[in-house]
């Protein structure tokens, strides 16, 4: 295949899985990030919308860690820098797991396959159920393609 022939667009996949060593900074800079994103609640004037968004963000960041840390973290961030590149489109997701590297059906990508500490009957499902608002960037209404799912 020629080069004309070829996709200017590239899949990038990328998996970690990280340890919270500590929640409550976690959680703590999670609220910070959506005070600084919805900006600090007035006392007496209800926000509509916003004032929802924000509450159901903090309750999210609140009951699930990786909740939190998905609202922390922006795949732009990953290739803001890289000469040559534009970020067209992302979506990422977290969810809490059981770890153990050494334990029977933990891929070890051996094997070839993208999968690098995923369980081997996990699948690869990404972006089901509640969002947290990141700068905006779920809202999927401001055009913005670089959104969490």
């Amino acid at each position: 295949m020629s080069t004309d022939e070829t996709s200017r667009f590239v899949r990038l996949r990328v998996e970690m899985v990280l340890e919270v060593t500590d929640p409550d900074a976690l959680t703590g800079t999670a609220l910070e990030s959506i005070a600084a994103e919805y900006g600090e609640p007035v006392a007496g004037i209800g926000g509509g919308e916003s004032a929802e968004e924000r509450m159901h963000a903090e309750a999210t960041v609140r009951a699930d860690g990786a909740e939190a840390l998905a609202s922390l973290v922006d795949p732009f961030d990953l290739v803001s820098e890289v000469p040559g590149v534009e970020l067209a489109q992302a979506s990422w997701s977290s969810e809490s797991i059981d770890y153990d590297p050494d334990a029977e059906g933990w891929d070890d990508a051996d094997d070839g396959e993208e999968g690098l500490f995923l369980p081997r009957d996990g699948g690869d499902e990404e972006g089901y159920g509640d969002t947290v608002a990141h700068h905006g960037k779920n809202d999927g209404e401001d055009g913005d393609p670089a959104q969490r799912v």
